[in-house]
């Protein structure tokens, strides 16, 4: 899980927005998922992303993209194609993908000094 919010972008930008079911630690599951964050750094305009699960199985992964074709790059990538077809096979009992466009963005911060 991330532990810092992505910040704001200056409108329009691109979310996938990925939420799944899966049982606990399935075997290989933490491994890839290492890899593609370090993978999708690569892809031009990628911004960022969040995640957070339940102890009960649900994850939520949103990625930020400057644009359409940086999300298109990332969604054909070679490794990211096999971790899709992996999920499917071994480790989600389902899962869902949002694509959206930014339009405005605000938010909060707290000084905690």
């Amino acid at each position: 899980m991330t532990q810092s919010l992505v910040g704001g972008f200056e409108p329009p930008y691109y979310t996938a927005v990925f939420t799944a079911i899966r049982p606990d630690a399935p075997e290989g599951y933490a491994e890839t998922a290492a890899t593609l964050h370090a993978l999708v750094r690569d892809i031009p305009g990628f911004l960022g992303y969040e995640s957070a699960g339940t102890p009960g199985g649900i994850g939520i992964t949103v990625a930020y993209f400057r644009d359409l074709e940086g999300l298109t790059a990332w969604q054909h990538h070679p490794e990211h194609l096999e971790a899709k077809r992996r999920g499917r096979a071994e480790w989600y009992d389902s899962y869902r993908v949002h694509i959206g466009k930014v339009e405005r963005t605000y938010g909060f911060d707290r000084d905690r000094d």
